[in-house]
């Protein structure tokens, strides 16, 4: 195998500078928030609330401007039947954002939390928030397999480089800085990354449509040249569920630690929602090369270039469409510059997965559940720690499944199914309680998983109307496939489902308790009747930072346990006035 000089000092010399970057960052942040008494533990995880706008904006914007973002936009606009009709993710991603931003940001960000899983542990309970942490970490972890899977893949294609030694080298240093720094080596790194993506993919777009090979993509948006047009179709047989998957990247793009983990970071609660509107148009633009790129694959008459006559799509390699444009249509030296911006991509997305996940298992399972009187030195210890193990899961899943998309397309719809309703529960529905959280969780978990998941092999047991059988045969060897493909909108009706179950739930349980139907001694879960639950945490736990601009947080009562989940007043968190008693004697920061 001839490895590419060239192509292996670029990469070398882009990893030293992230690297150098992310070290910088940390040192640069060492003391951050040590005056105001913050933790060093949620500086760790919220970079000490003090992330400005510049950062900010990038940080979040390369939230979703991963190498699947990039690579998956490609591909559905270069494949055949497909093209831009159906590439959603920059259209739905950003939607989420400003979704995001109207609605979740300044209630989460008001009330001074540190993850994601607070709010679910204040008003459910520390087993509830242990159960929703299962699909959240799943999200997490197997993003970040796919994302590294991709980029072994992408370097093998333009550098000839061995995938595994790709795959742990982007690993090992992504988890370095992480670990080092947190989140200021993560949002530091992201403004240089999401850089080199811009900057790698706009200086290969023109020399990529300027090849001999590669007709007018004017043309070919709408006219049939080498292959179906790339601006694509829907057909009204498809149109739910084209509605379905749009849904669940607009809605399910929001209930992520990633996202969270910017809009606490933020200074103000007005702060994190322009971060969520400067990256909702951050997506937008930085989709436009990957659409090109798509374009242009599907304008190519491959029997001209060095990849031979058998087009991508023959060879099921319509995923790797981008490093393939960049390899073929590009001289060597600006096919590199794409190689790093694909690296930057990748990595970007791979550093704030893991360090998001290592933040909820150090705070919500073993601060909160288990070890409510660890020190701030522990619990730092216990992120770091998770930080290198659950990197390394992540490396080993890129490395050893075949099927690791296929994990993630199922956790990512589990993310949509089961935590996006019981967020907007918890947020916005004045009353719901432990027992509607676990109906509405088995009930999304059971209709989403009855649907079946095609890249898993998993076969459904419910066939809902409009469902169809799909014969898939592989172009060079032969084989067979039955697909079963299911045009209802089965996933959105399953959080739906999954919403009014919790409601529903809820508001039974609480008048079997209240009206003496079902014993006090049936509530098991202390969600109810009990007013000094152990189950339930006060507000003062969860709240605990003096750099929180108060006139933005809800009133907070010494003794929040009294009031029951029942109690939970929402649309305090909306409010920008401090209405409680002593609100004038507060200082602002």
């Amino acid at each position: 195998m001839a490895i590419h000089v060239e192509g292996l000092v670029a990469i070398i010399l882009f990893y030293l500078l992230i690297l150098f970057v992310g070290i910088w960052a940390a040192w640069k942040n060492k003391n951050s928030g040590m005056a105001a008494g913050t933790d060093r533990s949620e500086t760790i995880m919220v970079g000490g609330r003090d992330i400005g706008l510049f950062v900010g904006g990038f940080t979040m914007t390369a939230t979703w401007v991963g190498g699947g973002y990039i690579n998956g936009t490609a591909e559905y606009v270069y494949l055949p039947g497909f093209g831009l009709a159906w590439a959603q993710a920059p259209f739905g991603y950003a939607l989420s954002l400003i979704v995001g931003g109207m609605f979740f940001a300044k209630p989460m960000r008001s009330r001074g939390y540190v993850t994601m899983l607070d709010p679910f542990q204040q008003i459910y309970g520390k087993r509830m928030g242990g159960l929703l942490f299962i699909p959240a970490l799943m999200g997490e972890i197997f993003w970040s397999a796919a994302i590294l899977s991709a980029l072994g893949a992408t370097l093998s294609v333009i550098v000839d480089m061995n995938i595994n030694t790709s795959v742990i080298v982007s690993a090992l240093i992504a988890i370095f800085y992480t670990l080092v720094g947190g989140l200021y080596s993560v949002a530091y790194t992201d403004v240089v990354q999401l850089f080199c993506i811009f900057l790698g993919l706009w200086v290969s777009v023109p020399f990529a449509l300027s090849n001999p090979a590669v007709s007018d993509i004017g043309v070919t948006a709408y006219k049939y040249i080498h292959q179906e047009p790339w601006l694509g179709s829907i057909n009204s047989s498809d149109i739910y569920m084209w509605l379905d998957n749009f849904f669940l990247l607009m809605l399910g793009g929001i209930p992520w630690q990633v996202y969270f983990q910017r809009v606490l970071s933020a200074s103000s609660a007005t702060y994190a929602q322009v971060l969520s509107f400067l990256a909702a148009f951050g997506c937008l633009v930085m989709a436009v090369p990957s659409v090109l790129i798509g374009a242009i694959g599907a304008s190519t008459d491959w029997n001209q270039t060095s990849y031979g006559p058998v087009q991508p799509k023959m060879k099921e390699e319509s995923d790797m469409i981008l490093p393939i444009v960049l390899q073929h249509l590009c001289p060597s030296y600006i096919s590199f510059f794409g190689l790093g911006a694909v690296s930057a991509a990748v990595m970007s997305s791979a550093d704030s997965s893991i360090l998001s996940a290592s933040s909820m298992f150090a705070r919500n399972i073993y601060q909160l559940a288990f070890r409510q009187t660890a020190s701030d030195r522990e619990i730092v210890w216990v992120m770091r720690i998770t930080i290198f193990v659950f990197g390394a899961v992540a490396t080993a899943m890129a490395l050893l499944t075949g099927t690791v998309y296929g994990l993630w397309y199922l956790s990512s719809d589990l993310v949509y199914v089961i935590i996006f309703p019981q967020l907007l529960s918890v947020l916005f529905v004045k009353g719901t309680n432990t027992y509607g959280s676990v109906a509405g969780y088995i009930f999304g978990l059971l209709l989403r998983i009855s649907g079946g998941e095609p890249y898993l092999k998993l076969p459904p047991f419910i066939y809902y109307p409009g469902w169809t059988e799909q014969i898939k045969e592989h172009p060079l060897t032969g084989a067979v496939e039955h697909i079963i493909v299911q045009k209802f909108p089965f996933k959105t009706i399953s959080m739906l489902s999954s919403f009014l179950a919790n409601v529903a739930f809820s508001y039974l349980f609480k008048y079997l308790f209240e009206s003496g139907s079902l014993a006090p001694k049936y509530d098991f879960f202390d969600a109810v009747l009990t007013k000094h639950s152990k189950e339930n945490m006060d507000k003062t736990t969860l709240v605990n930072s003096d750099n929180i601009v108060l006139s933005e947080l809800a009133p907070v009562k010494p003794r929040h346990s009294i009031a029951v989940a029942a109690g939970f007043v929402n649309k305090e968190a909306l409010s920008d006035e401090d209405t409680s008693p002593n609100s004038s004697n507060n200082e602002h920061d």
